[in-house]
């Protein structure tokens, strides 16, 4: 309607003359915050073309006034390069996101936090937002999926036997907004994929706790260069690899997961060392397994507190938010101390 610039959802347009508006249905709040960034890695500005804060900042201003649950900030120390983004799930972020990626965005992305509220009964305590969980599921499993929900602190609050389509299990849960991150994945997994899962906003509760650890030590890349089969060979038996040979990595870049709860940092671009030599057993065939790719659902659900993902128009990469090695353990040491 012209003349209306600033009407948005819930708004009622009509004559002068009506004082009353119509009854309108609340919107959610969001639960999650995000910061987007300029892409700083070594890689940054090779495959994207909007490439600079401004053309980020435009963005996610133009996406805000079309996407009502979602809110768009200045991070006061980003100096306007990085952006607050705050939105009612990883789900809602993530498609922004990838819509972002598709139009040759370069960004570096934040995990995602947990919005949390002051109690206004109880001073010094906070609320965090809590979801509920809708989920059908076959009989076999069921188990599965109530464990690892109970391990993100969630709790059952329902469940009907044979409720569901085809006969299947109907569970109701209430579990926190944070202990959801990532869990999309970990359902797949658990029903095999032939599970339904529905969340929605359920509210703001008491603060339930720390959460369990659930991911085990992070494979570091101490140098820049291009990956090599024999130090991936060599790498294989510490854990599972995100890269395969002949791919470009940098410093500070993280390139597998660990078998252990340990984070540790590796050459994978060695080379093997060349002589003049030959000897029974030295030109074996490397046979390596194929790595594991992360999609981008799963990176917003693995990455930690001081980690960062990038994203590009052709590759999804994770990093640490300090590249240079001696940095990161200088501020290990200073939060070790106090």
């Amino acid at each position: 309607v012209a003349g209306l610039s600033l009407a948005t959802v819930t708004d009622t347009v009509a004559s002068v003359t009506v004082t009353e508006p119509l009854p309108a249905s609340p919107i959610d709040p969001p639960t999650l915050k995000m910061t987007f960034g300029v892409n700083d890695s070594k890689l940054g500005g090779r495959e994207g073309k909007n490439l600079t804060g401004r053309n980020i900042w435009d963005r996610l201003v133009a996406e805000a006034e079309t996407n009502v649950a979602l809110r768009v900030l200045q991070d006061e120390n980003g100096g306007g390069d990085r952006f607050e983004v705050q939105g009612r799930g990883e789900l809602h972020l993530g498609v922004l996101i990838e819509t972002m990626r598709r139009e040759n965005f370069e960004l570096s992305v934040s995990p995602p936090a947990v919005l949390f509220k002051d109690d206004p009964e109880r001073p010094g305590k906070k609320l965090e937002p809590l979801e509920e969980v809708l989920a059908e599921v076959d009989e076999e499993h069921v188990g599965g999926v109530i464990e690892a929900l109970s391990v993100r602190k969630g709790d059952l609050v329902d469940m009907q036997h044979g409720a569901g389509e085809g006969g299947r299990t109907k569970l109701e849960f209430v579990c926190p907004s944070r202990g959801l991150i990532g869990f999309r994945s970990v359902f797949i997994n658990e029903t095999r994929g032939t599970g339904t899962m529905h969340r929605s906003f359920h509210g703001y509760g008491p603060y339930r706790g720390a959460l369990d650890k659930v991911r085990k030590g992070a494979i570091i890349s101490s140098a820049s260069g291009v990956t090599t089969t024999y130090a991936l060979g060599q790498l294989e038996s510490r854990g599972s690899m995100f890269v395969g040979p002949k791919v470009e990595v940098y410093e500070g870049m993280i390139i597998g997961e660990s078998s252990r709860d340990e984070t540790m940092e590796v050459n994978a671009c060695k080379e093997k060392k060349l002589t003049n030599m030959r000897a029974s057993g030295t030109d074996e065939t490397v046979r390596l397994t194929p790595p594991r790719l992360m999609t981008l659902e799963e990176a917003i659900g693995y990455v930690q507190a001081d980690e960062l993902i990038e994203v590009t128009p052709t590759a999804i990469r994770l990093r640490k938010a300090e590249l240079d090695t001696s940095k990161r353990k200088s501020n290990a040491r200073k939060a070790g101390k106090s």
